[in-house]
């Protein structure tokens, strides 16, 4: 795993990492948590209530949504956090803790789960959320004709078993045991949402309600009085504006136009820090920046290849170039903070002469000429590439790279999933991971991996596995299959490097891989 944060203080302007990812847990959720109380760790003295706050979130573009269940791009992602709730979520060190259920708890083997709501819980438009209200968005992202993004994550529920039995409390049956229930649904597009709801008119019940939206440039948010969380939101008015352009929402930051941003390019750094009236706050995360290539495509579809290319990566090199040294050094394997991460495989170091080898065997002996995709979507993304493409001529690989608007790189008109392409990943458990990305049916499964027998077999047997150690080695087992045979590049872990001007305060770290500390808007206040 890679190391601890350095003990050593970062430059006064900085925030320092509250935690590192390496060290993080994820707790199951049998009993009633409290949330953060919005105090964080920015200083300004008490919370304050009222204004406005803008923010610049890299990415965007005509396909923005502001779906419940379908958030893709970052812009996306932030709204939905804005927006609406979860009944548990990820605390920002990485443990689970209830939001909007007062309890969740399971039957000995996992196959029937009981939510219990909190008290007076209340949507946007000041009904009451219920049961009815959970089932009803169960069912919405796991119907069959039109499933949501978290489908794959919730494919054990029994969805014709699900119950309201009372106002409060709902019955989730499972066909199978489900011991990670509790991950799925913590998940930020599992959210509830109102009978009836439509996402051309969203009602949610997070800490902010929709005032305007227009896809691919802005979104613009009022309090929800009726919030369950006391005291929270400060602020009484939120703007999300979109920024594909890292150069733009750096100076929209310099000139006042915007208080916070997301992900700084790293270049920068320095040049914020220099700026008495700005600060950087630097988050060890689990967010990673992978590689794909799909393993039902030539060349890929020939593991000597795939395992060729993994030993192009100079690692350490990637992110010293790619994220500037903001980073930890990956080791093609996802889920870093999962209790399960096999530590103890080698540490893949780069190994040209091994890498030909591969390709020679595999009919490549000649050289190999291969088109890479990128995007902005993610800061680093496109850095990574290039020096992939640097990396790979020492092995007689020529890398083409093609770039598409981050807009529109998940669109299967521009060719997604790719031969070979990029992406970006917030933290998961593995488990949850596999579901979003692995898995036959998965939505973004942009390596088309699944059908290995000997790894799906391991990953169903771990999901009806009660027991965590026995649950653990089961993954175990798993991720090396993935290390040794997949359709993954996972070459480091992101440090993600957001920006403030010093009168917002109450920014934290997380570990999510989400900025802004998972995107905690409704914890953030102004000075007067």
């Amino acid at each position: 795993m890679p190391s601890q944060p350095d003990p050593t203080p970062a430059p006064s302007r900085r925030t320092l990492l509250k935690f590192s990812a390496a060290g993080a847990a994820v707790a199951p959720v049998l009993a009633a948590c409290g949330g953060s109380d919005g105090n964080g760790n920015g200083g300004g003295g008490e919370p304050r209530q009222g204004g406005r706050l803008s923010v610049g979130v890299a990415g965007g573009g005509v396909n923005d949504t502001l779906d419940a269940h379908d958030p893709t791009d970052n812009v996306d992602i932030a709204r939905n956090f804005a927006l609406y709730a979860s009944l548990v979520r990820y605390a920002k060190d990485g443990t689970m803790e209830n939001h909007l259920a007062e309890s969740l708890e399971s039957n000995e083997d996992g196959t029937e789960w009981t939510v219990v709501l909190k008290e007076g819980l209340t949507f946007h438009d000041g009904s009451p959320v219920t049961a009815d209200s959970v089932v009803f968005s169960l069912r919405r992202i796991l119907d069959p004709e039109n499933p949501q993004r978290g489908a794959g994550d919730l494919a054990g529920v029994d969805v014709d078993g699900l119950t309201a039995t009372d106002e409060r409390t709902v019955t989730i049956p499972c066909v199978e045991p489900a011991v990670t229930l509790p991950e799925a649904l913590a998940e930020y597009y599992n959210c509830v949402v109102p009978e009836g709801y439509d996402p051309r008119e969203p009602i949610g019940c997070g800490p902010f309600k929709v005032v305007e939206f227009v896809a691919g440039e802005y979104s613009v948010f009022e309090r929800h009085e009726g919030y369950h969380e006391e005291g929270l939101p400060y602020v009484d008015e939120l703007e999300i504006v979109d920024f594909p352009s890292d150069d733009a929402r750096v100076n929209a930051l310099n000139s006042g136009s915007v208080d916070l941003i997301s992900q700084v390019p790293h270049a920068q750094v320095p040049i914020i820090e220099a700026d008495p009236d700005l600060g950087v706050m630097e988050s060890e995360t689990g967010m990673w920046l992978p590689f794909t290539m799909r393993v039902d495509t030539a060349p890929f579809d020939d593991v000597r290849v795939r395992q060729a290319f993994r030993l192009i990566v100079d690692r350490q090199e990637m992110i010293d170039q790619a994220l500037s040294g903001y980073g930890q050094v990956g080791n093609d394997m996802y889920a870093r903070m999962d209790p399960s991460y096999p530590e103890d495989l080698p540490q893949r170091e780069q190994d040209i002469a091994e890498a030909k080898r591969l390709l020679a065997d595999a009919g490549h002996g000649d050289g190999l000429e291969v088109e890479l995709v990128t995007s902005d979507i993610s800061a680093g993304v496109v850095a990574a590439a290039e020096v992939f493409q640097e990396q790979a001529r020492e092995a007689g690989v020529t890398v083409n790279l093609r770039r598409v608007n981050p807009g529109e790189y998940w669109n299967e008109e521009e060719g997604f999933p790719y031969p070979f392409g990029q992406d970006f990943w917030s933290a998961r458990n593995y488990i949850t991971q596999t579901a979003q990305g692995s898995v036959v049916g998965a939505p973004y499964n942009e390596t088309m991996w699944g059908e290995h027998e000997e790894w799906l077999g391991h990953l169903e047997e771990a999901r009806r596995t009660a027991d965590l150690d026995a649950r653990n080695e089961l993954i175990r087992r798993a991720q090396e299959i993935e290390y040794e045979e997949g359709g993954y590049i996972v070459w480091g872990f992101v440090n993600l490097l957001d920006a403030h001007h010093v009168s917002v305060h109450g920014l934290e770290p997380a570990v999510s891989g989400h900025p802004l500390g998972s995107y905690a808007f409704h914890t953030l206040w102004k000075d007067a």
